[in-house]
């Protein structure tokens, strides 16, 4: 008898893992989008154009929405059940950087908080059998999202204020809506929600004004041979949110800020909601730049659980750690089961694994647990630290596991604090066998 994966352990779990995660296939049927007026040249705004194509695919009972050669400016992009776009070779979809196309608000998880605000660039909510694919560019302008987010009083500073208070003072969702008047923030650039059977792959995304591709309470997601190019503020690459069955591979990430991020929730609306993140597995990807290479955090507090991250290589002075998991008391949540094996890291400024507790000093009643981490065949040429690690005595961190791992060109050795059942076997640090 086969057993389930959620009865499975460790990294024997992993294949009747994959065998949930399949690609959604579509209809031989495409929809160019000039044949519905789209025009070539990134001058005229196109919307209306890719929209009609879009209905005509979903009339028609599905297919193929293409975007040929050229340059082709649009607003956002909503997909629609059994509709594949795909961005030609060749082919740059610009998105606008006027806020007012990305109206009227839509229901989105912003920042680990359930919302109305500004439409991702392309979207997608309650929707089944969906793609992005091509071998195209997609090119969100970041830098003037960034340039309006960094002026002094700006709208995005107020609504972060307005923000803090949601969920503590039980505001309904509905009424949590920003994006109109002079309250907004920027929007996410690939955000599909509330999906199943979702396929992103092949395209160069280039200056997301936000993260840049984020599932959320979505199954069964396909994230593959993706480049995402992204040094802004909040710059993520990946960060799945509440989803279960996630694949992440053969992508490229130089990114701002981490390069995939695991999410479920951000302190009280993430308890409401109460969803894990769970069976996501990352492999054969690239990480350059970035706050860190796989990354659980910080907001968390549905839980995280079951992920592996295996195959992958990991390089720049500006990456900052491999393995992260950030958390704090305000978070709550339980961190379980991360797994990671056959990694090359060149060299990250900080640690190849940071566990903190402590993350942005947030303190509450709602202790996190972290348990149960392997690291296996990882090895590193250098860094600050092998392993940092900061526990709570309230909840310390249990269950660490390191087996052949070699660190080399370690400047500072290792923070071990609030940590129980370190296991090292075969562990070495700048030549020297590590003993607990």
């Amino acid at each position: 008898m086969v057993q389930a994966a959620s009865e499975a352990v460790g990294w024997d779990a992993l294949p009747q893992i994959l065998a949930k995660i399949k690609a959604p296939e579509f209809a031989n049927r495409t929809f160019d989008v000039t044949d519905f007026g789209a025009k070539e040249g990134g001058k005229v705004l196109c919307t209306e154009a890719i929209k009609k194509a879009i209905d005509a695919c979903v009339k028609a009972g599905g297919g193929k929405v293409v975007v040929p050669a050229g340059r082709f400016l649009t607003g956002p992009i909503h997909l629609q059940s059994n509709v594949n776009l795909v961005v030609s070779k060749g082919a740059t979809l610009v998105f606008s950087d006027n806020y007012e196309h990305y109206l009227p608000a839509v229901f989105v998880r912003w920042e680990g908080e359930e919302c109305y605000n500004l439409s991702p660039l392309i979207y997608a909510n309650g929707c089944e059998n969906i793609a992005i694919t091509g071998e195209g560019t997609l090119d969100g302008q970041g830098p003037k999202w960034w340039k309006w987010r960094e002026e002094e009083g700006d709208p995005y500073r107020v609504a972060n204020n307005i923000k803090k208070g949601w969920a503590n003072d039980g505001l309904p969702v509905e009424e949590r809506v920003m994006g109109e008047g002079d309250m907004r923030w920027c929007p996410t650039f690939i955000s599909p929600i509330n999906c199943k059977n979702v396929l992103i792959e092949g395209l160069t995304l280039i200056d997301g004004p936000f993260w840049n591709v984020h599932p959320v309470y979505c199954e069964n997601v396909t994230v593959r041979g993706l480049e995402i190019i992204n040094d802004g503020p909040n710059g993520d690459g990946c960060n799945p949110s509440s989803s279960k069955y996630v694949l992440i591979e053969d992508c490229v990430f130089k990114t701002g800020d981490d390069c995939i991020a695991i999410k479920s929730g951000k302190n009280e609306d993430g308890r409401r909601v109460g969803r894990a993140s769970e069976y996501i597995v990352v492999r054969n990807c690239v990480m350059k730049d970035g706050h860190g290479g796989v990354v659980i955090g910080s907001e968390m507090s549905g839980g995280v659980r079951n992920v592996y991250a295996e195959d992958c290589v990991m390089d720049s002075p500006n990456l900052d750690r491999a393995l992260r998991i950030k958390t704090n008391s305000e978070r709550g949540g339980a961190v379980e089961n991360v797994y990671m094996r056959n990694v090359e890291v060149g060299q990250v400024d900080e640690a190849v694994l940071k566990v903190n507790l402590f993350y942005q000093k947030g303190t509450g009643d709602h202790m996190p647990s972290v348990r149960n981490i392997l690291m296996e065949n990882v090895t590193c040429n250098k860094s600050e630290y092998g392993l940092l690690i900061k526990g709570d005595e309230r909840s310390p961190i249990t269950g660490v596991t390191l087996i052949n791992c070699a660190f080399n060109n370690v400047e500072k050795g290792n923070v071990l604090e609030g940590v129980t059942d370190l296991d090292l076997r075969k562990v070495t640090m700048n030549g020297e066998r590590v003993r607990e």
